[in-house]
């Protein structure tokens, strides 16, 4: 069982928790994930990203969206409620590099659209960590969707943000921003990206035609998070990986994208059902 100990709102259907957990904290390095049960018999496994982590007071943070189940299920409890079950860190760590040479300061670019800001975040806070110069693109459909700015300006002063309908800083997408600093003075060592799959498909084909190394952090499908059910099996140059065990990050322009965002629509069906088996919908 795990305490929640803190918990709060950070846009519409996305909440904040952090958790008692001590172990993970200590052990945990940026990239890595944690799958947690909100209910310890029937539960659904959920794989969620560690946003951040204190290892002195052991805890680490989770941020998530309400759109399933369990994750409603999830943001229904509160301050002083227990998780049943939660296990982590999992998945290979982001490898951090200092990109800095005698020439020039390494400049790598961190991309967060949506949700995908949380797990950005401690990517970008590792890279800064090691020495490099970070740019953090963030990007939302609006400005009430934008979260973490605080925290991401605290890692970095070259911050930039994007919303669909201009609601907050530059109206556009964020490949606009991105393909301009792939073609400036200061083309990046490095771009991480993460968030709708969509959004890191053409990220990785702005960021192609200029040669830049860009790592994309998959969100798949995922059941046990040991590389035993299969369900989170993603196409990365031709050969068959799992998400769990040999990322979440890949070379993306090795990923096979298009296969990826069909497999995430396997279950909808299943999904649908359940929504209403759970009387979600009447609610």
């Amino acid at each position: 069982m795990t305490k929640i100990l803190k918990k709060s709102q950070l846009s519409e259907n996305v909440f904040r928790m952090t958790l008692d957990a001590p172990l993970i904290a200590k052990e945990r390095k940026a990239g890595q994930f944690i799958i947690l049960r909100v209910e310890s018999e029937w539960g659904e496994r959920i794989p969620l990203t560690i946003a951040d982590a204190d290892a002195e007071k052991g805890t680490i943070d989770i941020i998530f969206q309400t759109v399933g189940v369990s994750t409603k299920q999830l943001g229904q409890l509160n301050e002083g409620d227990m998780i049943a079950d939660l296990v982590g860190p999992l998945g290979k760590p982001t490898h951090i590099q200092d990109y800095s040479t005698s020439e020039k300061k390494g400049h790598v670019v961190v991309v967060g659209g949506g949700i995908g800001v949380a797990p950005a975040h401690p990517i970008a806070q590792a890279f800064a960590k090691a020495g490099n110069k970070v740019t953090i693109i963030m990007g939302a459909r609006m400005k009430e969707l934008i979260i973490m700015e605080e925290e991401m300006r605290k890692i970095s002063p070259d911050v930039i943000i994007v919303t669909d309908d201009g609601s907050y800083g530059r109206k556009g997408l964020v490949t606009e921003p991105l393909k301009e600093i792939c073609e400036g003075p200061d083309k990046p060592d490095e771009v991480v990206i993460v968030g709708p799959p969509v959004m890191m498909k053409f990220c990785a084909l702005t960021t192609q035609p200029y040669g830049v190394k860009t790592i994309a952090s998959l969100n798949a499908i995922m059941v046990d998070g040991t590389g035993m059910c299969g369900g989170c099996r993603v196409s990365v140059g031709g050969e068959t990986k799992f998400v769990c065990v040999d990322g979440p990050e890949f070379d993306a322009h090795q990923v096979d994208f298009n296969n990826f965002i069909q497999r995430l629509g396997t279950f909808k069906k299943e999904e649908e059902a359940h929504k209403c088996r759970s009387g979600i919908f009447g609610k």
